[in-house]
């Protein structure tokens, strides 16, 4: 069991590992083109036939995720507010800062859209979307949990 474990992790962290770069370069926080729009409001990013986004990660859909959220309500209720240093660092390819995150219930993430590598995670009101491999913020969905 932890053989088959310790496989899979190997398996998974080479291949997030080769494709992190991407994520990296373009870290997403505001100076792109849709500046100036909140981030769940933004057009979503290109991907190929696939359903893989510009740099090799998943195309999120934000309506069809805040489809889910606003039909699911009793599963998630809003966290406080976070503090204006801790909230300018949920950016997305930057790391997720420790203890601000939490997981989601399990009913809801059975509803949200699956990405191999990556999970759902609240953030105070934001809906974030993580490497599970690095840790690197990959989407975030402001205020979507308000």
């Amino acid at each position: 069991m932890a053989r088959s474990s310790t496989l899979v992790a190997l398996l998974v962290s080479g291949a997030l590992l080769t494709q992190s770069a991407g994520v990296v370069a373009d870290p997403g926080n505001g100076k792109g083109h849709d500046k100036g729009k909140p981030e769940h409001a933004q057009k979503q990013r290109g991907g190929d036939e696939k359903g893989n986004g510009r740099h090799g990660g998943p195309s999120v859909d934000h309506r069809g995720v805040l489809g889910v959220l606003s039909g699911y309500r009793d599963y998630w209720r809003p966290g406080p507010a976070l503090p204006p240093g801790v909230q300018k660092n949920l950016a997305r390819g930057k790391p997720l800062p420790p203890g601000i995150a939490k997981k989601l219930d399990a009913r809801l993430v059975g509803h949200l859209p699956r990405y191999e590598g990556y999970e759902w995670m609240q953030a105070g009101t934001d809906l974030i979307l993580v490497a599970v491999a690095t840790g690197l913020i990959y989407e975030v969905l402001s205020g979507a949990l308000d």
